[in-house]
């Protein structure tokens, strides 16, 4: 039996994928840098919806900052455009978070890669 989703779910998976088409097609800001939305929570009296995105390439501090911003002053307008494409009564309101899990993801991978690096400059034991 497959498992059901709760209507909030429904709304936040079709809220990303419009949001995702939304960004890379409508927002003509030259400043905003490659923004792939990798997930959006929705309240669940659907008023508010936090957008996580991250950024390709570039990822500082002040790259980051930058974007969010960009994307803050264009809420308003995805807003309305998502309600064009989104069949609900209300759209909730848009708020932008960075989304640190591939930069965690990144950070913790190389300490892996450090950590058997260095395991591999020391002989086993028993080993000489």
């Amino acid at each position: 039996m497959a498992k059901e989703y709760s209507r909030t779910q429904r709304v936040a998976d079709q809220m990303q994928r419009e949001l995702a088409l939304l960004v890379q097609r409508e927002v003509k800001d030259p400043r905003l840098g490659m923004v792939t939305i990798t997930a959006v929570e929705v309240s669940r009296d659907l008023a508010h919806a936090k957008v996580f995105f991250t950024l390709l390439g570039k990822d500082s501090d002040e790259d980051v900052a930058l974007n969010q911003e960009i994307l803050k002053d264009a809420a308003g307008f995805l807003r309305m455009q998502l309600g064009r494409a989104m069949k609900l009564r209300s759209i909730p309101h848009l708020h932008f978070h960075y989304d640190e899990s591939v930069r965690r993801g990144v950070h913790l991978s190389s300490l892996i890669e450090r950590a058997v690096a260095e395991d591999r400059k020391h002989p086993k034991d028993g080993e000489e």
